[in-house]
């Protein structure tokens, strides 16, 4: 199935908050025609009124793939709803957290293609990445039309197994939070310094958001880039001697604070 099949079928978009309204966003600027669109949502929004999509419609026959972007609170109330499209030829994708395949296999049936994915707060802006799992119904073909889709907010990875979903909620998925809180923290750090909130603040932001933007658009690797930008007994490498420190600096704090959401992560899908 591409993309021309699934304008054809059908897209079925079940949950349209701040996640799904910015996929919608982004596959309708990449010319996935309004009318190929279903959208489930019990509060939309008035972007989504005037985007010309079919909305809490009768949904297609067997629409070429389900998105399900609802609250993982909602999930026992939606899902069972789209329990007629399983086992068949359409593809589910799942950008819910928490929700593991199985689940889905026990309401959808186990010969249903589900595509686990994990995006970020930044696909809100087209900065996010998504890591995707599929499970054993899933081809090739599959995983490239979620991958087509899932890029309209950003990157995205494939993972060798579903158990690794754990480990990048940990990374990326929470990461997001890190990096805000290190803006904080350096801004709070200038203020120290004799910066005014407002100008520290400022400094902050941009310096985080410049430095992510080259790192990005780089050949060379971070830690490349730090050494380029780093002169021997100069300013930078007196900062760097205090948060590269083995036993007291940011290494070993990293460690722990993606370790510990990472074991929450697994602690919330074990029950």
């Amino acid at each position: 199935m591409n993309m021309d099949d699934l304008e054809k079928r059908g897209l079925v978009l079940l949950g349209c908050g701040k996640m799904g309204s910015a996929m919608l966003e982004g596959w309708l600027k990449g010319g996935l025609p309004a009318a190929s669109v279903w959208v489930i949502d019990p509060n939309p929004s008035d972007w989504l009124r005037e985007t010309g999509v079919h909305l809490n419609a009768e949904l297609p026959p067997e629409p070429g793939l389900v998105l399900v972007a609802v609250k993982p609170q909602m999930m026992g109330e939606a899902l069972p709803r789209m329990q007629a499209l399983g086992g068949g030829g359409t593809l589910f994708v799942s950008v819910a957290a928490g929700t593991s395949i199985a689940h889905f296999e026990s309401v959808l049936g186990a010969g249903t293609p589900i595509v686990r994915a994990m995006p970020n707060t930044p696909a809100a802006v087209a900065k996010g990445i998504t890591a995707i799992i599929g499970n054993a119904q899933t081809t090739d073909a599959h995983l490239g039309l979620a991958e087509a889709l899932l890029r309209a907010v950003g990157q995205v990875v494939r993972l060798e197994s579903e158990d690794q979903m754990d480990a990048v909620t940990g990374l990326s998925g929470s990461g997001p939070a890190y990096v805000f809180h290190m803006i904080e923290c350096m801004a709070q750090a200038g203020e120290a310094q004799g910066l005014s909130p407002d100008l520290a603040m400022r400094l902050a932001r941009a310096t985080v958001a410049g430095a992510g933007a080259l790192a990005e658009a780089a050949d060379e690797t971070p830690a490349q880039l730090r050494v380029n930008v780093t002169s021997p007994n100069g300013t930078t490498q007196a900062g760097l001697e205090v948060l590269m420190n083995d036993e007291t600096g940011l290494p070993p704090l990293m460690r722990a604070t993606v370790k510990a959401a990472t074991e929450r992560s697994k602690a919330l899908r074990d029950g």
